[in-house]
């Protein structure tokens, strides 16, 4: 079996996209939880979709930051 590309999610990506989309969370409390402003946490929140869309239609495997 060949080994698959990786995507690499950071932490603060991952919790974005955990407050958002799995604890539904609204954006404001979500960016205040992570101490941050809401233009940062929606920032967050986009590049962690896109890196997420990546690894779903190209086929990588998807990494959490350690």
């Amino acid at each position: 079996m060949t080994e698959l590309e990786e995507v690499i999610l950071t932490k603060e990506e991952m919790e974005a996209v955990k407050l958002k989309d799995f604890d539904k969370m609204d954006q404001i409390e979500a960016s205040e939880k992570m101490n941050t402003s809401q233009s940062t946490f929606q920032r967050i929140l986009a590049s962690a979709r896109i890196k997420i869309a990546e690894a779903i239609v190209k086929g990588k495997a998807l990494k959490i930051e350690e």
